[in-house]
């Protein structure tokens, strides 16, 4: 005869961290075998083997697919255990269950929604669980902002053209003009199909592109060529994406759904940002799909602007570029051409006056459709913001996986706790968390000099100080020229607090040669896991962001349906949102803007222009409390 719920033998026990030796315990406890607790805990229709159930005792395997976690929970139930008493107790806590009932799924969504399902997931009704998957969709996956629905939505249309043989730096001819090959025309596509989705830029287009950026990022100009300003690595970048889009824009098919205009590969050429009419079919093409105007074409015509300055514009000092501009119905005609070939400068300054008039009107209308802070509001609306995000670093360690059974994993959880854990102490932008070389203990630190021709940081053990040091030259920062750094480099003393230095020692000992396996190593401090489908250990711009939003999605955000996560009603978002915690925070603490400024390595103008909105409304009080504690300490 079975026995539900068995008397225990004894009601006081030393209480086991293992979770096979907690089993064990407790059917001792009850005075039980292995089989007579199988017998009582699976019901005969059920596919789960004895065998199973002795490999649990014996710590071989451990539970992992839902059927599995039901079992558990009937063992609890039977045991009079608190809830989820043994699973708290499993090696790999953040683990995903398997055996979830996603049909209808693709493959690659049914791995990042499992994640964030419940392990009673299956035996929930069916409104129950759309209802959770609705909300892991909408809330983790994609982020419910207007933005990031809009974002979901147009990254479904690919329409870019792509200059992929274009890099930053690299010379220019020795007369500093724009050769066009007599070939050219063999590459001409004028298939519609292949205009709606990204592809690569014709030759000539990508040899303008070339020398525009060439132009703007080389050490010196060419001879008889004038500029203004010089572009960064990660500026020129973005500059070679947003042209890109618009060529790819005008080129796309006008019957498919980008609803582009259809401009012939062979006809895209820089020749044709002189024409006003060109950038006001843009601009309007951009405000048909968002519904409004942003910054973003306020940044597109500054752009353009820049190009056609007088003495100094690329375009302007370019004007061969003319000779590969066609008419184009009802954009270009060929008499605006003729005027231009008569006279490129007065074209070239008619274009100017016209996009710094646009300029005006669109700043007058624009929307702001991405709020920076919103993904973070909880935190920053918190009398303690790097107290609330602090809690993402606890609940990485709460799940920390066991290192001997599942080396990788913990080797994951501890690179997501130091990415976070850096950034709170650093208050550095991506480029240069993500670029920060590492130089272990014993080991010869890199020189500044040697940093500073890298435009990269280093982090150190310091024998003088007795700790982890991170030094930075200037030149590696965006803002190099700012006055808070005043030609001197970034240096900070890393804190022990909450044991950071055991868990940099840790990831530098044996974490980080786990991550890596036989790859090369980049040197860097944050390496990616190198996987059979990736083998480059270097972080990129993306995949870092992609790593830290992540992090963010598994440890961030407080999902009621699991009870995971650390902070209610936080989005996922990218390590750039840490530096306006660290402003926020500061600013809340003290008021001040320059104290601000400080942490996220900046000037005070620019902490009030955007984190003003953050300063405690009664400054009257933030005053009195500062001078309250004088009289507390007395």
């Amino acid at each position: 005869m079975k026995v539900e719920f068995p008397e225990p033998l004894f009601r006081e026990w030393d209480d086991p961290a293992d979770f096979a030796e907690a089993l064990q315990l407790h059917m001792r406890r009850h005075g039980e075998s292995y089989w007579v607790l199988y017998r009582s805990v699976v019901r005969p229709d059920e596919p789960m083997d004895k065998n199973t159930l002795l490999s649990w005792i014996e710590g071989r395997r451990v539970p992992r697919s839902t059927d599995s976690f039901d079992v558990l929970g009937r063992i609890e139930r039977r045991y009079h255990l608190p809830e989820g008493y043994f699973k708290a107790k499993l090696p790999h806590q953040s683990r995903s269950a398997s055996g979830f009932n996603l049909s209808g799924i693709e493959p690659a969504e049914r791995r990042r929604i499992a994640w964030h399902l419940p392990d009673d997931f299956n035996s929930l009704p069916f409104a129950k669980r759309e209802e959770i998957l609705d909300w892991v969709r909408r809330v983790i996956i994609s982020g419910s902002t207007d933005y990031r629905k809009f974002q979901a939505a147009a990254a479904k249309q690919r329409y870019a053209i792509r200059f992929p043989g274009v890099s930053y730096g690299g010379r220019a001819p020795r007369d500093g003009k724009i050769a066009i090959p007599a070939n050219y025309e063999e590459t001409w596509i004028e298939d519609p199909d292949l205009l709606s989705g990204v592809i690569d830029a014709p030759p000539t287009l990508a040899m303008e592109m070339a020398d525009l950026v060439r132009f703007k990022t080389s050490a010196l100009t060419s001879i008889g060529f004038q500029r203004n300003g010089v572009w960064g690595e990660e500026t020129a970048s973005q500059k070679i994406e947003h042209l890109g889009l618009m060529f790819g824009a005008l080129a796309a098919s006008k019957a498919g759904e980008i609803k582009g205009y259809g401009v012939p590969l062979r006809q895209l050429t820089f020749g044709l940002l002189i024409f006003p009419s060109v950038w006001d079919w843009y601009l309007q093409w951009r405000e048909s799909r968002r519904g409004f105007y942003t910054a973003w074409e306020v940044d597109m015509l500054r752009i353009a602007l820049a190009i056609t300055k007088e003495s100094t514009g690329w375009l302007r000092q370019h004007p061969e570029l003319l000779a590969r501009v066609q008419p184009i119905g009802g954009l270009v005609s060929q008499n605006e051409i003729d005027y231009a070939r008569e006279d490129w400068h007065g074209a070239c300054e008619d274009f100017h006056k016209h996009a710094s008039h646009r300029v005006k009107e669109i700043q007058r209308i624009a929307r702001v459709h991405r709020d920076p802070f919103e993904p973070i509001m909880p935190v920053l609306e918190a009398d303690s913001p790097v107290g609330e995000y602090r809690k993402i670093t606890e609940e990485i360690i709460r799940l920390m996986p066991d290192e001997e059974r599942y080396p990788r994993p913990a080797a994951e959880a501890v690179r997501s706790f130091l990415m976070l854990r850096l950034g709170l102490h650093l208050g550095l932008r991506q480029k240069n968390l993500r670029q920060l070389m590492l130089c272990p203990r014993g080991h010869m630190p890199r020189p500044e000099r040697v940093l500073e021709k890298l435009k990269r940081g280093e982090i150190r053990w310091s024998d003088r100080d007795g700790g982890w040091e991170v030094l930075i030259p200037a030149v590696a920062f965006k803002n190099a020229h700012s006055s808070f750094f005043g030609d001197k480099p970034f240096r900070l003393l890393l804190p022990d607090l909450l044991d950071l230095y055991r868990h940099i020692d840790d990831y530098v000992e044996r974490h980080r040669s786990v991550l890596l396996k036989s790859a090369a190593d980049p040197g860097t401090f944050f390496v990616k896991t190198v996987k059979t489908t990736s083998t480059d250990a270097a972080y990129d711009i993306t995949s870092f962001y992609e790593a830290w939003r992540l992090t963010i999605q598994r440890y961030g955000i407080y999902n009621p349906y699991t009870g995971r996560g650390a902070i209610k009603g936080l989005l996922p978002h990218g390590p750039h949102n840490v530096r306006d915690v660290l402003a926020t925070h500061i600013l809340k603490q003290t008021g001040s803007y320059e104290q601000a400024s400080y942490a996220i390595q900046d000037t005070a103008d620019m902490v009030a222009k955007h984190y003003g909105r953050f300063l405690p409304q009664d400054k009257a009080a933030l005053a009195a409390r500062i001078l309250n504690q004088v009289w507390e300490a007395a």
